[in-house]
């Protein structure tokens, strides 16, 4: 009985896995490859790297990067905690703002949907560009030296919206049929059916969200001028820029040798380290809630 529910594996499928398996695991490899090259030579001595290149496996080791990096520690965990807090805030503002606009933007009942899509599809090919979105926030909004004004910014995404839309479509109009005629009215059912159906296309959009406010470095550029204030993109992007002009210039960097290149990489590691943690968990709901908001029309 087992034999007969085995799963035969026909001669077609031995080939392709034969053909698939060494394919994927050179796509991984080469992958995986640039990460590593990051890691290493941010551990790499800067001498080592100015005569030598980047190397896979380096043999003069280094903390200077970090060192270099970490030299103000309560700064970088300051600038953590402001980067954390925008990307929370932002993220959770913008994602039940997003889901609740493709939740309306799909209801049948609602006359004016088509005309609305239309202006949030239009946005994606012509924007008033930044100097009205300068004036907006600064003259308008009276925004600027203000975290609203880096969250504000970016709130709203055409993309996202229409994506969140295309993902309700696969929710079946039949079970808010049904809780219509139990009662229920359009809070209750967005609360206790669509939220809970919407898993895929949620986490989708949070991590779109996440990834933007993470790393956003050119918005608290234009809308933030006190240091206390920056965030760890701009914070980093500000010690390197700082520290290549005084090089550049002669000077000395408060007496410590600046490890140009391999600081380089230890930046991307700090920076890209904590958000890449988020990934694994909204992984098995990316690649679901990509799809299906691509097949939809």
């Amino acid at each position: 009985m087992a034999k007969a529910n085995k799963i035969k594996t026909t001669k077609d499928q031995k080939i392709f896995n034969c053909i698939a398996y060494p394919l994927l695991t050179l796509v991984t490899v080469a992958c995986l490859i640039p990460f590593w090259m990051i890691v290493v030579t941010s551990f790499t001595d800067n001498s080592y790297i100015a005569v030598n290149g980047y190397q896979l496996f380096p043999t003069a080791w280094s903390l200077a990067a970090y060192q270099y990096l970490f030299k103000a520690p309560k700064a970088i965990l300051r600038a953590y905690c402001v980067t954390i807090g925008i990307t929370v805030t932002g993220t959770v503002i913008g994602l039940t703002c997003m889901t609740m606009a493709g939740y309306v933007l799909n209801r049948k009942d609602f006359p004016y949907r088509n005309h609305v899509s239309f202006f949030i599809y239009f946005t994606t090919l012509f924007s008033g560009g930044m100097v009205p979105s300068y004036i907006l926030m600064v003259s308008v909004l009276d925004l600027q030296n203000s975290y609203w004004s880096v969250i504000l910014a970016g709130l709203m995404s055409p993309f996202l919206i229409i994506l969140m839309r295309n993902f309700m479509k696969s929710i079946p109009d039949a079970l808010i049929e049904a809780a219509t005629i139990d009662g229920a009215n359009d809070f209750q059912i967005f609360v206790k059916i669509i939220i809970h159906l919407a898993g895929p296309g949620i986490a989708t959009v949070c991590l779109f969200l996440a990834l933007g406010y993470w790393n956003n470095w050119y918005t608290p550029m234009l809308y933030l001028t006190k240091s206390k204030m920056y965030p760890l993109q701009y914070y980093l992007y500000n010690i390197l820029t700082s520290a290549q002009s005084a090089q550049q210039s002669g000077q000395a960097v408060e007496g410590v040798q600046f490890p140009g290149e391999s600081i380089k990489m230890a930046m991307a590691v700090v920076a890209t380290g904590p958000i890449l943690l988020l990934y694994p968990y909204v992984q098995k709901y990316f690649v679901k809630g990509i799809t299906i908001g691509a097949v939809k029309g």
